[in-house]
């Protein structure tokens, strides 16, 4: 049993937005894959596989990024799962713009979506990051997220999300955890 849990935003007005890498993430790993993520269960979006006789759970919570604890936290109880049969991808301003970063468990840093899940769930959950880098002019950090990457930036994540779908496609089928940082340019 492996859950997959992509973190961000419900509705139009946040498809592709920085805050919403983690569901661009799940979305590709699932056409990778051939899943339809098209269940609502346990305050997500869910579809489900079985890979090499394993079930694998593609989940995206609907209670925005804030409150994704909630989400994480029915989803491990309903699939009567451990924290180590779960990854979180999400983005990460913290991290420079196309960096991926994938642990085993760790703080939520200043990610309010991995807070809302420490705070439901605990640290002990895996997670892949997302580099978005920070805005680079002056700006709420609100109003950074919620929008969209233009131009090099969209590109660099669009090839980013590539690579954290086949690394979450890698640890599937290995359970390998990469050892290195890796940089999209």
């Amino acid at each position: 049993m492996l859950i997959i849990v992509g973190l961000g935003n419900p509705g139009l007005a946040y498809r592709n937005t920085y805050h919403n890498m983690g569901f661009n993430t799940v979305d590709k790993l699932a056409a990778r894959l051939g899943v339809k993520i098209d269940k609502k269960k346990c305050s997500a979006k869910v579809g489900e596989a079985f890979v090499k006789g394993e079930k694998i759970v593609l989940a995206k919570p609907q209670t925005y990024m804030n409150l994704s604890g909630q989400a994480v936290k029915e989803l491990l109880g309903a699939y009567h799962a451990e924290h180590s049969e779960m990854v979180v991808v999400y983005d990460d301003i913290d991290l420079d713009r196309g960096t991926l970063r994938f642990r085993t468990k760790g703080s939520a840093g200043t990610h309010n979506g991995m807070r809302s899940i420490v705070e439901h769930a605990g640290e002990d959950i895996p997670r892949l990051r997302v580099g978005i880098g920070k805005p680079q002019v002056e700006m709420p950090l609100y109003d950074y997220v919620l929008s969209r990457p233009k131009g090099e930036a969209f590109e660099q994540l669009d090839k980013a999300t590539d690579e954290a779908a086949e690394i979450l496609e890698k640890y599937i089928a290995t359970r390998t955890v990469p050892t290195q940082t890796t940089t999209i340019s």
